[in-house]
C-alpha cells in the first residue's frame, strides 16, 4: 500500500537526524533513470528543511544491453562514474550523498568515501523505507553482533537441510549495516540490518544446501527443490540439482568469469521488521530484496566481488543468497540456531 509524502518526509528526516546532517553541509543526491520520484522530492525536502544546501546529480544508467536483468544490482562493472571526472569531483566535493541510483562495487565509491564523504543508498519502493526507518536500536544490535565477529577466526555454519560450511575469518574488515551514516567516510544501505564479512582467501570448504523457501537474488526468487554447492578452497565447485539448480549455473555461466564463483561476504540477519515472505508480494522491478537479506536470524551468503572490502576480485556477476533456518557458530559459539537469533553474542535486545 502506497505511503503519503508525509510518511516519507518524516521518514528522510528521521535518518537525516541519525546520519547528522548539519545545516551549511552540501548533500548531492544521485539519481538515474529507477529513482522513484516520490523518493527524490521527499528526500530533498528534508534535506532542505534540516538547512544543507541540496544539489541532484542525474546520471544515465549504463550495463544495460549486457545484463541479462533489470535488476540494479545483477551487473557490476563500469558504472556513471567512470571517466566522469566532473560528476566524481561533484560527489567528493559533497558532505552526504544520497544514492538513489546505485553505485556499488565500483573504485569512484572508494575514491568519494576515502575523502570523507558519506553515502546512504536508498533504493527501495517508499513503503519498505517507512516499514524499516532505522533506528538506534539497530545500531546497537548490529555493532554488539559485530564485536563477536570481529574477533572471531572462523564461521561454522550448518542446517537440518545438510549445509556443512566453515570459513575461515580475520583478512577483510566488517560491514556493519544499520540504515544511517554516522560517521564521515561511512556507506550504508537502508533498509538494512545486518552484519557481514569476508572469508579469508581460499579457506571456504564445505558444503551448502540450499532448501525450499531459501532466496536467491537477483533471481528474486524462492527456491524450490534443494541445490546443493560444492565449496572447495574458497570457491563453489559445483552446483547440483534441478530446476533451481539448472537456472542459477546458466545465469552464472552467461558472464563468463571463473571469479563468480569465488564465495564472497557471509554474516547474519538482524532486523525484525524485515521479512522472508515479502518478496512473493512486489512486482521484481520493484524492489531489490533488502527484506530477504536483512530478515533476523537468516545466514547470508554471496558469490563474487570483494573489492568492496579492499580485495583485488572485480566480478560483474554477484548473487547473494538468503537462507533460512541454518546456525551460525562462530568459533564454536552460536550466534544463531535454526534461524533464530541468540541473545548472547549473536545481536539480539
Amino acid at each position: 500500500m502506497p505511503v503519503s509524502d508525509h510518511q516519507l518526509y518524516d521518514a528522510w528526516l528521521q535518518v537525516l537526524s541519525l546520519s547528522e546532517l548539519q545545516a551549511g553541509q552540501t548533500v548531492t543526491i544521485l539519481t538515474s533513470s529507477n529513482t522513484h520520484p516520490q523518493t527524490l522530492a521527499m528526500a530533498s525536502l528534508a534535506a532542505q528543511a534540516k538547512g544543507a544546501i541540496v544539489n541532484r546529480l542525474d546520471l544515465p544508467p549504463v550495463n544495460g544491453e549486457k545484463s541479462l536483468t533489470r535488476d540494479l544490482l545483477s551487473y557490476f562493472g563500469t558504472t556513471p562514474l567512470t571517466g566522469n571526472k566532473a560528476a566524481l569531483a561533484m560527489l567528493k566535493a559533497s558532505d552526504l550523498v544520497l544514492d538513489l541510483m546505485v553505485l556499488l562495487f565500483s573504485k569512484e565509491q572508494h575514491e568519494i568515501l576515502a575523502g570523507g564523504t558519506k553515502i546512504l543508498l536508498a533504493v527501495e519502493p517508499p513503503e519498505v523505507l517507512v516499514r524499516m526507518v532505522p533506528t538506534t536500536e539497530d545500531r546497537v544490535r548490529v555493532l554488539k553482533a559485530s564485536a563477536r565477529l570481529r574477533a572471531a577466526k572462523e564461521m561454522h555454519v550448518t542446517s537440518k537441510a545438510g549445509t556443512d560450511v566453515r570459513f575461515a575469518l580475520g583478512d577483510f574488515p566488517i560491514l556493519e549495516e544499520y540504515g544511517f551514516v554516522d560517521k564521515p567516510g561511512r556507506w550504508d544501505h537502508w533498509p538494512s540490518g545486518f552484519l557481514a564479512t569476508w572469508s579469508n582467501e581460499g579457506t571456504a570448504q564445505g558444503k551448502i544446501v540450499l532448501d525450499r523457501g531459501d532466496i536467491l537474488l537477483p533471481q528474486k526468487s524462492y527456491v524450490t527443490e534443494p541445490v546443493t554447492l560444492s565449496v572447495e578452497n574458497g570457491y563453489v565447485t559445483k552446483i547440483e540439482g534441478a530446476l533451481d539448480a539448472e537456472l542459477l549455473s546458466e545465469y552464472m555461466a552467461s558472464f563468463n568469469d571463473p571469479e563468480s564463483y569465488a564465495i564472497s561476504h557471509i554474516g547474519w540477519g538482524l532486523q525484525e521488521r524485515a521479512h522472508w515472505s515479502v518478496l512473493s508480494l512486489y512486482d521484481r522491478e520493484a524492489t531489490t530484496g533488502m527484506d530477504g537479506r536483512a530478515f533476523a536470524g537468516n545466514f547470508l551468503w554471496s558469490m563474487g566481488p570483494n573489492n568492496e572490502a579492499g580485495g583485488k576480485r572485480e566480478c560483474a556477476c554477484h548473487i547473494d543468497i538468503p537462507m533460512r533456518n541454518c546456525s551460525v557458530a562462530l568459533d564454536g559459539e552460536l550466534m544463531v540456531q535454526d534461524g533464530k537469533v541468540l541473545p548472547v553474542g549473536g545481536g539480539k535486545a
